[in-house]
């Protein structure tokens, strides 16, 4: 019954568009309507403008006709305002049009602004002009729309019906502003390389293929933007940056989108611990610059970016969170032995250093809700990173942590092609032995460290995740306008 008088009300819409049409009243053939004010705009600014004509256009969402005179709220980029319609000031034929009006319809209105006797700043509007009309109904007022999995399929719905989903995203635009100020500020140069690639690295992920009709020849979607960003600085360009989509075929989850946003960063002689102080600078500047704070709740959980970030390496943050101490562990069969005794699963293709990161993954994760740069991971799970000189079994690398998630992770980058070539021959071993996520060998990218590149510190920064602490989401969904969705006749 519910689904029958939806369709009764749309039918009845539309026959309200064929008769403007008819009358030569056409919404949709308006290509224009200048805007001079929006509503909070208004709002902040009514001692100046009291008693000022302005002109403001949104969707009406809210409309009480009383005989010769109504109240309509409008709805624009900055929230609502009210506007009061007479029809002895818009005329008695466009009072009539008015009236017949549905929620949902954007309207353009120009007049006076002013406050009603309950002290309401408003509008009292010498001219309405109807410039889209809805054919859709709205949610219902009272209930919106809180459907999560509708919500995300239908995000234009989201924006209009729920006002903070619109705070998110502008929000994420301002983040991403803050992003790209800081670092030009620090004479970093924003550059763009490809998403379609025949080899791709740089990440451990499986990747999407795609095929090229024009080339004949099989593609892949960028995993990572490593291997060019790299490239270019064997070029010389010695500070580069890259804020772009990368694509890995794995599982949806609150945390991961086969979809997302990633930046990465590429400095010239410097390493990670570069990298560190770049990364507490970066973050305390966008938060600053957000929210106005160093200060981010997520959650009901304070984290504090004002004080010095914690640095710990991995083999002391498992001896801390787990009592186990990988620096007396020398051979694989006690890494497997001590991971049966504490119950972490490992497969057979893992070597020591895979098992200290199962360790990691299982007793410290969880715990790093402060601001941590985790350094110095084993070999075997890093194969783009120097070795530490003082000790080959581990690299100069560090992933940063807060609220228990990655955030970052950075390098100093390897820029031996002889050890390179070496890495991507264990690589494709792995490959060989099952593992989807292994990397392939980039004969052009270890051209290009044949060239010759400079000692670098690089970092990749998960921009949808900080997009989420920033804006207390709960999810990646929540922050990515349009995420992947299952398609609804599957």
């Amino acid at each position: 019954m519910a689904e029958q008088n939806l369709n009764e009300l749309q039918k009845v819409r539309r026959n309200k568009l064929k008769d403007l049409q008819d009358a030569g009243k056409n919404p949709f053939e308006i290509t224009k309507y200048d805007v001079t004010h929006h509503s909070m705009e208004i709002k902040d600014h009514y001692e100046e403008l009291e008693g000022q004509e302005v002109t403001v256009a949104g969707r009406m969402m809210f409309k009480r006709v009383m005989g010769k005179a109504s109240f309509c709220n409008i709805q624009d980029l900055q929230g609502k305002i009210q506007a009061y319609v007479a029809r002895d000031e818009i005329g008695q034929d466009s009072y009539k049009d008015f009236k017949k009006y549905d929620a949902g319809d954007i309207i353009g209105i120009k007049g006076t602004v002013f406050k009603t006797k309950t002290g309401e700043i408003s509008i009292h509007a010498a001219e309405v002009v109807l410039l889209s009309k809805s054919l859709q109904i709205l949610p219902e007022k009272f209930h919106g729309l809180t459907d999560t999995d509708t919500r995300y399929r239908q995000r234009y719905v989201d924006l209009i019906m729920n006002p903070e989903v619109k705070d998110t995203f502008i929000k994420r635009s301002k983040i991403l502003s803050a992003i790209r100020k800081y670092l030009d500020g620090q004479g970093f140069m924003e550059v763009e390389t490809p998403m379609l690639v025949a080899n791709a690295g740089g990440a451990a992920a499986r990747p999407f293929v795609t095929h090229s009709n024009a080339l004949g020849e099989d593609f892949k979607l960028r995993i990572s933007l490593e291997l060019y960003l790299k490239r270019l600085i064997v070029g010389g360009l010695e500070r580069v940056y890259e804020i772009g989509r990368v694509f890995r075929n794995e599982g949806v989850d609150t945390r991961h989108n086969p979809e997302f946003t990633l930046m990465e960063l590429y400095q010239a002689y410097t390493d990670y611990n570069g990298m560190m102080d770049l990364t507490e600078n970066l973050y305390r500047h966008v938060a600053q610059e957000v929210l106005g704070t160093t200060t981010i709740v997520y959650n009901g959980i304070e984290m504090d970016l004002s004080k010095p970030f914690e640095r710990i390496t991995m083999v002391d943050a498992v001896k801390k969170y787990s009592g186990v101490d990988f620096s007396t562990v020398e051979t694989l069969e006690e890494a497997r032995a001590l991971a049966d005794e504490h119950h972490v699963e490992y497969e057979a293709r893992h070597k020591r250093g895979d098992i200290l990161n199962l360790f990691f993954e299982e007793f410290v994760e969880e715990h790093l809700i402060q601001p941590t740069f985790v350094m110095d991971h084993p070999i075997e799970i890093s194969p783009l990173t120097k070795k530490k000189p003082e000790d080959p079994n581990y690299v100069e690398r560090f992933e940063f942590f807060m609220n228990g998630w990655e955030m970052a992770n950075a390098y100093s980058e390897l820029n031996d092609p002889i050890d390179q070539r070496e890495r991507f021959k264990a690589q494709e071993e792995l490959l060989a032995q099952g593992d989807e996520e292994a990397n392939t060998t980039d004969d052009d990218f270890l051209n290009a460290l044949d060239i010759g590149m400079p000692p670098t510190g690089g970092i990749g920064f998960g921009i949808d995740r900080m997009c989420m602490l920033l804006t207390d989401s709960a999810a990646i969904r929540d922050v990515l306008l349009f995420p992947t969705m299952k398609s609804l006749d599957k």
